[in-house]
């Protein structure tokens, strides 16, 4: 059994980090830490939970746990590690961006090296890694729509677009997080300058080389829902899609969670599941990949689960046979 700690309970990631654990069938959840909601009882902030557990939030870190995973704030991670050393022992499962870069001198500060968890890229780093940064949301589902065709190298000019649901944003209120506002409603955000750029940039280079050039243009979305990610990269090659789709197949065979379909993918078919699907279309020498997945759990914490699993060698899809929400 897999002794693990949480940070950061109270959000949506750690929420449906929550929801996974309690029922993974090696897993004991030694604790859930958050400072604001120390001492009440889990389903008093996630409430759906309720009759699922007995647990309460604790205000204090414990050491004595197999796995750490930080659900905070962008940047609190760093901050949370250099305040609270964690025994060298314990493997760390990050969800927040602090470590995604290795272009980045971050992790010298708290003396941990993290391997990035993407499973479809870095499977065998992972097996052997004692931190883990997982990806992005957006990143995640970019990617895998790119994958494919960076170790292939038929990467140049990339053109994507992607929308988002409004947990993506986090629980904290903003102008745009409000129903009013989301309902019924569209709006591009942080048009070319998103933060998951510079982690996609580095995970195609590894697979097409550091050497090789390529732009990555990305124009994200808000939707008026509340989950799922849906995006659409073009890119230009003269293959046809005869000679595209074995590409795609046989470079996700070994990767139980990532779908390569025939017919249109949408969001109904990865909501509340832990899979990615990927459909390919093609008009002239313009190929576009679509690709879709859950933002809070192939994009955060079911990815999370399912590298936790690969790190303590188990079934890497134990906890994550979910089934979509129904029609």
């Amino acid at each position: 059994m897999i002794n693990v700690g949480i940070i950061g309970g109270a959000g949506y990631t750690g929420g449906e980090l929550i929801r996974l654990l309690i029922n993974h069938p090696e897993v004991h959840i030694s604790y859930i830490h958050s400072r604001s909601n120390a001492d009440k009882y889990v389903y008093e902030v996630h409430k759906d939970l309720i009759g699922d557990t007995d647990l309460k939030f604790n205000g204090e870190v414990l050491q004595d746990i197999d796995c750490l995973f930080l659900c905070l704030g962008h940047g609190e991670s760093t901050k949370f590690l250099q305040e609270q050393p964690i025994n060298e022992s314990i493997k760390i499962i990050d969800l927040a961006n602090d470590f995604r870069l290795r272009k980045d001198n971050i992790q010298e500060a708290i003396n941990r090296t993290f391997v990035y968890g993407l499973p479809e890229l870095n499977k065998d780093s992972i097996k052997t890694a004692q931190n883990i940064a997982n990806p992005g949301c957006f990143a995640t589902t970019i990617q895998l729509g790119l994958l494919p065709l960076a170790k292939a190298g038929l990467l140049k000019d990339i053109y994507t677009t992607g929308i988002t649901g409004s947990t993506g944003a986090g629980q904290s209120l903003s102008a745009t997080s409000h129903f009013s506002w989301r309902a019924n409603n569209i709006q591009a955000y942080k048009t070319l300058t998103h933060q998951h750029l510079g982690e996609i940039g580095e995970s195609l280079h590894q697979l097409q080389g550091d050497d090789t050039d390529f732009d990555l243009s990305f124009v994200p979305w808000r939707g008026d829902f509340t989950r799922g990610i849906f995006v659409s990269s073009t890119v230009t090659t003269d293959l046809a899609l005869e000679e595209l789709y074995p590409l795609f197949e046989d470079f996700y065979k070994d990767h139980p969670f990532t779908q390569v379909s025939k017919t249109p993918v949408f969001l109904k078919q990865v909501v509340n599941t832990n899979k990615a699907v990927i459909h390919l279309e093609k008009a002239g020498n313009k190929l576009v990949v679509h690709s879709a997945l859950d933002n809070l759990l192939k994009g955060a914490s079911g990815q999370a689960v399912h590298n936790m699993n690969l790190v303590f060698g188990l079934d890497e899809t134990s906890g994550l046979r979910l089934k979509p929400v129904a029609f």
